[in-house]
């Protein structure tokens, strides 16, 4: 079966060139927007250019209220929501969560919660077509847009292709630096969904967004064309970010590994990951000699092998057990998640900001600023419509 991490899964997507694929639009931008409202240039335009409504999910150093603001100074049809404040139960509890709580796998990060969100209030509202786009995405042309929207029909994921700063995990960036080839594939960060794939879902792990593009079984027709640029970021700056991403890139490699070689997820089983497993802890540890042996600056190779050995200490805590395990919850949380939304649809955004829970807590000032009010906790989200 050879289990083994591959260098590149680019054989499983279909490939498009942009000048050439249909055109249509699309009904909404989604950011999980965590940066100021500077970092929204790049949406808002996109918005506009697309007349697409831009639906802003806001946390960390964004906010809803000067989000939206930014967005409605350029003319831009916008809901913006400060996600720290939603109630529960508007995401279903999954078992993927349950099973990872209190372990070290735990991820506190709310980027899946963020996408699920904004599924929700892309089925509920009646949208067929929408880009997931993050923050730190610049789009060169924007013309790409109308032609991944065009490719929907046939495909219900179509992925940007990433020109800049390549969009992997610390070891795989780490493997690029000392020499050996390694691809990026299509993810999150600018990726069109059509609504045959709303019935998928974000799990909270890292390569989320490769979990999305699954139906349950295998891959879903997932295609690429276009241009997107991944401004630059340190993959190696907390040794912590290694640590959080190794449960979700063992996973993802190996099941995309198995789809190369033209296998299903029925094959991850405990025989797979007891050879996967080994091969991907040699990848690290001879990474890591590699990195000692290198050229590279001192304080730089100090830093990769820090991060290093802190995804193979972490790699040592996974078991074929749990692969298996996480893959059986996985399955079982599509299911509640199909459940949970439902065939609501067609209400727009304002019905389904209701039947969500989300009121309009926040309104335009009569100085055309926004008013936002408390800043504390509720039981609501503060949303800012257009």
């Amino acid at each position: 079966m050879n289990a083994r991490q591959h260098r590149s899964h680019q054989n499983l997507l279909d490939h498009f060139v942009s000048a050439e694929a249909p055109r249509e639009t699309l009904d909404a931008i989604v950011v999980p927007n965590g940066r100021p409202a500077p970092y929204l240039k790049q949406a808002i335009s996109a918005a506009k250019f697309l007349d697409a409504h831009l639906v802003l999910l806001c946390s960390m150093h964004a906010d809803a209220s000067s989000a939206a603001l930014a967005a409605k100074q350029e003319g831009v049809r916008v809901t913006a929501i400060d996600v720290g404040l939603l109630p529960d139960g508007i995401v279903p509890r999954f078992a993927t969560d349950k099973l990872l709580r209190l372990s070290r796998f735990h991820r506190p990060v709310d980027t899946s919660l963020k996408r699920n969100l904004g599924l929700l209030l892309a089925s509920f509202a009646g949208w067929k077509r929408i880009l997931f786009l993050d923050d730190d995405i610049k789009l060169p042309d924007l013309g790409d847009l109308r032609a991944a929207a065009g490719l929907l029909d046939n495909h219900p994921v179509v992925g940007l292709a990433n020109a800049g700063m390549p969009d992997n995990s610390v070891v795989c960036h780490a493997l690029r630096e000392v020499g050996t080839a390694q691809d990026v594939f299509i993810g999150g960060g600018a990726l069109v969904v059509g609504e045959a794939a709303f019935s998928s879902f974000f799990p909270n792990i890292y390569n989320e967004d490769w979990f999305f593009l699954l139906d349950g079984e295998g891959l879903r027709p997932s295609a690429v064309t276009g241009t997107a640029w991944q401004y630059p970021y340190d993959p190696y700056n907390d040794p912590r970010r290694a640590r959080g991403e190794e449960l979700g890139d063992t996973l993802a490699e190996g099941v995309f590994g198995l789809f190369d070689n033209g296998f299903g997820l029925a094959d991850a089983d405990n025989a797979y990951w007891s050879e996967f497993l080994p091969d991907r802890r040699r990848i690290i540890s001879t990474t890591i000699e590699r990195v000692l042996a290198s050229a590279i600056e001192p304080a730089q190779k100090a830093r990769m092998v820090a991060a290093l050995k802190g995804s193979i200490g972490r790699s040592h805590l996974i078991t074929p057990e749990l692969c298996v395990q996480y893959l059986k919850a996985w399955q079982a949380d599509g299911r509640r998640w199909r459940r949970h939304i439902g065939d609501r649809r067609g209400m727009g955004i304002e019905g389904a900001l209701a039947t969500l829970g989300i009121g309009h807590l926040a309104q335009p000032g009569i100085d055309g600023r926004i008013s936002t009010g408390s800043r504390r906790r509720s039981s609501a989200p503060r949303a800012v419509p257009a």
